[in-house]
């Protein structure tokens, strides 16, 4: 069984930045991608960033060049780096693990807010 704990979010103003963790415990053994979600009030979740367990990633195109998703493979954490906050970028972010392709199962964490502000 595999918990997730998103941490980082919070208050900032357009073109700030911002930093969200998800450490992940439990079996996390040969996790194969962890990645981040999110959504806004009325909108569908939708994809942001993902890093496979050879460190590929892969970007929604409303983030690339701001954000940047990384690993931290021997914390089990995973990281988003938020730059050029804009106010479309508030959300709940969600951290994910997706075994899905290897087999297994899909894990999501309670989320964190993120708000920016003009």
């Amino acid at each position: 069984q595999v918990q997730l704990q998103e941490s980082g979010g919070g208050l900032v103003q357009t073109g700030g930045s911002l930093r969200l963790s998800c450490a992940a415990s439990g079996r996390t053994f040969n996790v194969y991608a962890m990645g981040w979600f999110r959504q806004a009030p009325g909108k569908e979740r939708q994809f942001v960033a993902t890093i496979n367990w050879g460190g590929g990633t892969d970007y929604a195109d409303s983030v690339k060049g701001r954000f940047t998703i990384s690993r931290d493979n021997a914390k089990n954490t995973v990281y988003l780096q938020m730059n050029s906050l804009k106010h479309e970028d508030t959300a709940v972010y969600y951290c994910n693990i997706d075994n899905s392709k290897i087999g297994g199962l899909t894990y999501w964490g309670q989320g964190t807010q993120v708000t920016v502000s003009s």
